[in-house]
């Protein structure tokens, strides 16, 4: 049983990338913080919703582009 006790401490999904790891974390939290600040009005917030989705938009063909010169058989 101690092993159990040991795996619920660890994620359950590890190899989940967390959001605080992303370059685009700054705009994630911009965006909450909007919603917050006016109620969860998302008329209000467009502007930072249309800046996270660029950098997602970024962010993932960053990461396409390192994938592009991985190999599956080295």
């Amino acid at each position: 049983m101690a092993s159990l006790s040991s795996s619920a401490s660890t994620a359950p999904y590890p190899s989940a990338a967390r959001i605080s790891d992303s370059q685009c974390y700054q705009q994630y939290t911009a965006s909450l913080k909007c919603l917050e600040k006016y109620n969860s009005d998302k008329s209000k917030c467009q502007e930072q919703f249309d800046n996270y989705k660029e950098c997602k938009k970024k962010e993932r063909e960053d990461r396409l582009e390192r994938n592009k010169s991985r190999s599956l058989f080295s």
